[in-house]
């Protein structure tokens, strides 16, 4: 279950995967299989390569991209999560939700 976000901001997300850029979203997450996570960053773009060679660059393999309808996106969590936000200088992204 995704809370913390505008619908705003989801719209704009989606419109940037259309769009074939990469994209991220953060927000609160809840989900039993991973009680400890609070948040989840989700990074998409409707170009499945250009998201896979963007993943490939952080150790993240093709067959963790979620092929949600029609946003592709890979699920950041933990270490991975702020990792990545920190490496893309995103963490602005991950600070909202602290």
């Amino acid at each position: 279950m995704a809370f913390g976000i505008k619908r705003e901001e989801l719209v704009q997300w989606k419109k940037e995967v259309e769009n074939g850029e990469i994209a991220f979203l953060t927000h609160y997450w809840l989900d039993h299989r991973f009680p400890s996570m609070k948040t989840v960053t989700k990074v998409g773009c409707c170009d499945v390569e250009k998201l896979v060679a963007w993943g490939k660059k952080h150790g993240l393999k093709r067959e963790w991209i979620d092929f949600h309808e029609k946003y592709p996106h890979y699920d950041l969590i933990g270490s991975f999560q702020e990792d990545i936000l920190k490496a893309e200088g995103m963490l602005e992204q991950l600070n909202r939700f602290k």
